[in-house]
């Protein structure tokens, strides 16, 4: 049902911190910084040859960002994001196995412009999972 590892999301308190590290240390090639709202983050994605980096910063402190930095104060990995073909029909597929969908079930627009779905890192060995239809 997955796919390829679009992307390995960390949280960070400083976005253009994290951007400068990779960008100006490690020489990656990095976005602008991507507001997303309906998220509660702005995201820059460093560009690999193999997958993406996403950097999470809050966008208020409302953001499941900022909380996780309460928890989590120097930051780190957030999520794992997977490219599946067909996002409704692994959500189906995955809820009638037993899995958690975050939020209401149906899909959200991902800082892709794609349909995203979280799904609850309980059932997926302690690990935040994101899908992504391609």
């Amino acid at each position: 049902m997955i796919g390829r590892l679009n992307h390995v999301a960390i949280a960070v308190r400083d976005l253009a911190a994290a951007t400068a590290v990779y960008r100006d240390t490690l020489g990656a090639k990095v976005t602008a910084p991507m507001p997303q709202p309906e998220h509660g983050v702005t995201v820059v994605f460093v560009e690999l040859p193999n997958t993406k980096i996403e950097f999470l910063e809050p966008l208020g402190a409302a953001s499941p960002i900022a909380k996780f930095l309460e928890r989590n104060p120097d930051g780190g990995i957030h999520h794992l994001c997977y490219e599946v073909d067909d996002i409704l029909a692994a959500r189906d597929k995955l809820k009638a196995e037993g899995a958690r969908v975050l939020g209401d079930g149906n899909p959200k627009t991902g800082a892709h412009g794609k349909p995203v779905l979280f799904l609850h890192p309980k059932d997926f060995l302690g690990t935040l999972t994101e899908l992504e239809q391609v």
